[in-house]
């Protein structure tokens, strides 16, 4: 029965089988190593006679069996290794490599990586970045479901565009037009009249033209929706759970990726610092009149709050309603701005959330106001729920791979992206 590389040193004396890659081989004059990697890390396996020559015709990378005894050895990983081994390949060696995985750092450039991303995500430097996405996704999961939310799955394929409907990806659907959803955030309201509490951890497809270091064309978003709140804060408050949800879970299921990209976890604060958006335009030395924060704009306000509250993490709420979705809901007691927010993580903006309109007729004058209708075909649909009685309610929306990017001090953020999609790039 094949047992993984972590749980040889408890088997100190035992016959074992492992079964892995082969990381490394180093042949000395009187013996020779097999450095086998499994899902769990690595294991040393000690070679001599006939047994060394096979490792002259198994390249990096070949898959192998290998059945052997358990010996303690203080230098071995985890202090124990294998001895008088069995090796048995189970394919035929492999291709040489466009990366050499066994070195400790990476050495290629990102264009390389990407190009060979299925055997480069393979070193356990490149693929850490994912080991923290999917501990983060089991925090976010973790952390709404606790409180009650039910998790959904929403189309991907719609039949309208809605949402900033020029940076949609058209689909030919049966001979006729529908398009990539940009976002799940007129299903994950509907639902909220369902279950009160939702959310969703799913892809989503932004047609923009972005060739930047933060902007992808498909990304993975963790929405969140849910029902009888009084206004943003109590979004932002929900917000701050499922982070630290989130940040949790890092450091309990991906500290061995945390240790390999040398990433200390960040504290998210009881109570995230607030400024109002037209705080925020002082603090960062901006035009009073802009209608939203430029990039600059965002890491002089992440200074600030760093400076005067020690925390990495700071919220923008009150955005000019001229820069928010038409479900936004205004302040109440100064239209002219949004009950909706943005969080910053280290200078950045991580998360937008806020209130939405639960009203249908607070819809229909809002859409009025764009000259639409609601009763047109990309709204009538989704405008059903609110005909027939919603509560208060407000939610976010979190881009993984721009958590994931901002915590590991990553330059790029296709660098923590399993398989980017963004401009240029459809393969691998």
């Amino acid at each position: 029965m094949r047992i993984l590389s972590h749980e040889i040193p408890s088997a100190v004396g035992q016959s074992v089988t492992v079964a892995g890659w082969v990381h490394r081989r180093r042949r000395l004059a009187a013996v020779s190593f097999l450095i086998l990697r499994d899902r769990s890390g690595l294991a040393q396996i000690v070679v001599k006679g006939t047994q060394a020559q096979l490792l002259d015709e198994l390249g990096e990378e070949t898959v192998v069996q290998v059945t052997g005894t358990v010996a303690a050895n203080p230098q071995a990983p985890g202090g124990a290794e294998i001895v008088d081994p069995v090796i048995e390949p189970l394919t035929e060696p492999a291709a040489t490599l466009p990366i050499e995985l066994w070195r400790p750092t990476v050495g290629a450039g990102l264009p390389v990586v990407l190009d060979n991303a299925p055997v480069a995500l393979r070193h356990p430097v490149v693929r850490a970045g994912w080991e923290i996405a999917a501990a983060a996704m089991h925090g976010f999961r973790e952390a709404l479901s606790s409180q009650d939310f039910t998790e959904i799955q929403t189309p991907k394929i719609v039949g309208t565009a809605t949402e900033s409907g020029a940076n949609v990806f058209a689909l030919d659907y049966f001979g006729g037009p529908a398009y990539l959803a940009q976002s799940p955030q007129f299903y994950k309201q509907q639902m909220v009249g369902v279950f009160e509490r939702v959310f969703e951890v799913g892809p989503v497809f932004r047609a923009e033209p972005h060739d930047t270091v933060r902007h992808l064309a498909e990304y993975v978003s963790l929405d969140a929706e849910f029902g009888f709140i009084t206004d943003h804060r109590d979004v932002l408050v929900m917000l701050r759970s499922a982070v630290a949800g989130m940040l949790a879970a890092v450091g309990e299921r991906a500290g061995g990726a945390l240790e390999r990209l040398q990433v200390e976890l960040p504290e998210i604060p009881v109570d995230v610092p607030v400024v109002h958006f037209s705080e925020a335009l002082k603090i960062a030395g901006a035009d009073p009149d802009e209608p939203d924060l430029a990039p600059a704009d965002e890491r002089a306000i992440g200074e600030w709050a760093r400076r005067e509250h020690g925390s990495e993490f700071v919220a923008v709420e009150g955005y000019p309603m001229v820069k928010r979705p038409f479900y936004t809901h205004p302040q109440p007691s100064d239209p002219r701005w949004s009950n909706s927010f943005d969080l910053l993580f280290r200078g950045m903006e991580l998360v937008t959330g806020g209130q939405r309109l639960h009203r249908y007729s607070d819809y229909v004058a809002a859409l009025e106001a764009r000259g639409e209708s609601a009763e047109a075909p990309a709204y009538s649909s989704y405008l059903q729920a609110f005909k027939h009685g919603m509560p208060p309610h407000g939610g976010f929306a979190i881009g993984l791979e721009r958590f994931v990017a901002r915590l590991t001090g990553a330059e790029n953020i296709r660098e923590v992206t399993l398989f980017p999609r963004d401009l240029h790039r459809l393969t691998p």
